[in-house]
């Protein structure tokens, strides 16, 4: 007998990178629903998954995508789309939960957000809460999953807390800093989504997850810092604009504006638990502290442990923020890949790079350094990951990659408080020209 079909929605989104592998382990199949599912190529469990194109706002598509399936996660956000988003979201739904009646689909357990919907909560809280009453309207029964600031690198919230915390020594910040949250990590939240396929006692019903211990938004953002290091304080100040804020954070943050106009908004109320219903529903799911939620984003930050988002098959140059690093990434195409990876082999040996090499000799000089500049962290056939001995104000490791002809280099910089933010955008024209650079010599085999 065949495993349990799974549809999850929204699968270029953080949720579903990370329970798409977790229902892989267990043995469901897993069908996964985006809009785009040429961006997922990169992913280790897409040759694992049956992808289909589809969109909650094309209801012809979601009949097909449903055909088959016990049970559907609906993680679909829709706040990058900005202005109007929130009836987008709810038509939506609605679309979705008409689809599952006609295919007679059997459970939905849906991700929302967790604020009190008896009070005054901003249009992203109240969207999120709506959208799970509409599914609610129809006939399936959905299992619904409120949560507040998940903890996990690559998490929106938790990437503006990093950054944020990373970047100022006197972190400047609305009032609402002082708000009250129950931040849940997000291995706990994959662990209650897992936990709803096969806990009976859970189905249909509303539950708010979270650790036990309320916080400010405040204490999240030191905490994080102390872990890391630092010592940080705060300058609160009233009637901060919402679009000044998004703003601000699109610029130093890995969190779009539009998404981060919204996100603002959310922030500005208490995400607190009033109901500790999921704890008897599913005892099963044992809650990990928010400060262990941290340490565990913390051993992710490495280029090894991170999602490849860039490599979406949407150009060949992409310089993004991204689980903790500045990243650039290029792509040229070779003749001989196995030439171009044997040259790129010989990098930590040589004293002579193919491009620039006045430039290398130069910060060598500058440290009172020659020759080598990295060490091997990781080396295969057709992957080699330099991690940086030079002297900086962070992490920084240069990978090299070869798919078919592709070749693709990526640098990562994981910023250690403000020097390295300084650091990395100082020195940005000098990378550009440097990683510019060296692609295009190994791709035309050309030694400068």
């Amino acid at each position: 007998m065949p495993s349990p079909l799974v549809l999850v929605t929204g699968a270029t989104g953080y949720i579903a990178s990370h329970l798409i592998p977790r229902l892989l382990e267990r043995g469901y199949r897993v069908r996964a629903l985006a809009r785009q599912p040429e961006r997922l190529k990169a992913r280790t469990w897409y040759p694992q998954v049956e992808m289909v194109r589809g969109d909650v706002m094309e209801p012809a598509s979601l009949l097909s995508a449903l055909d088959g399936v016990q049970t559907a996660y609906y993680l679909i956000h829709n706040m990058s789309f900005g202005r109007g988003y929130t009836s987008i979201e709810i038509e939506g739904a609605r679309n979705f939960a008409s689809a599952a009646k006609k295919v007679g689909l059997e459970h939905i357990i849906y991700l929302g957000g967790l604020a009190d919907p008896e009070q005054h909560i901003a249009p992203h809280m109240r969207s999120r809460i709506e959208t799970g009453m509409t599914l609610r309207q129809g006939n399936v029964p959905v299992t619904e999953f409120r949560a507040g600031v998940i903890t996990g690198s690559g998490s929106i919230s938790f990437e503006m807390i990093r950054f944020m915390a990373e970047l100022f020594p006197i972190i400047p910040g609305p009032m609402w800093l002082k708000n009250k949250s129950q931040p849940i990590a997000v291995q706990n939240v994959i662990d209650y989504l897992l936990a709803a396929l096969t806990n009976p006692s859970g189905r249909g019903g509303v539950y708010e997850i979270g650790v036990p211990k309320v916080y400010t938004y405040q204490q999240l953002m030191k905490i994080y810092a102390e872990m890391r290091g630092h010592k940080r304080s705060f300058v609160l100040l009233p009637f901060i604009p919402v679009w000044f804020m998004a703003f601000g954070i699109d610029l130093m943050t890995p969190v779009p504006r539009r998404i981060a106009h919204a996100l603002v908004g959310g922030l500005s109320s208490d995400s607190v638990i009033l109901d500790a219903d999921a704890e008897k529903a599913f005892p099963e799911v044992k809650l990990m502290d928010y400060e262990s939620a941290v340490a565990e984003a913390m051993k992710r930050l490495h280029p090894m442990q991170i999602e490849r988002v860039w490599e979406d098959g949407l150009g060949t140059v992409k310089i993004l923020k991204h689980e903790g690093f500045f990243i650039h990434h290029r792509e040229a195409k070779v003749d001989s890949p196995e030439t171009t990876m044997n040259l790129v082999k010989q990098f930590d040996q040589n004293e002579y790079w193919i491009f620039a090499n006045w430039l290398w000799r130069l910060r060598g000089w500058l440290e009172g350094r020659r020759g080598r500049f990295y060490e091997v962290d990781f080396q295969s056939e057709k992957h080699v990951l330099f991690r940086s001995v030079l002297k900086a104000p962070g992490d920084g490791w240069m990978e090299w990659r070869v798919d078919g002809n592709m070749l693709k280099q990526t640098a990562y910089f994981a910023p250690r408080g403000l020097g390295g933010f300084l650091y990395w955008y100082l020195l940005a024209p000098f990378h550009a020209y440097l990683f510019r650079g060296l692609v295009r010599a190994l791709s035309k085999g050309v030694v400068k």
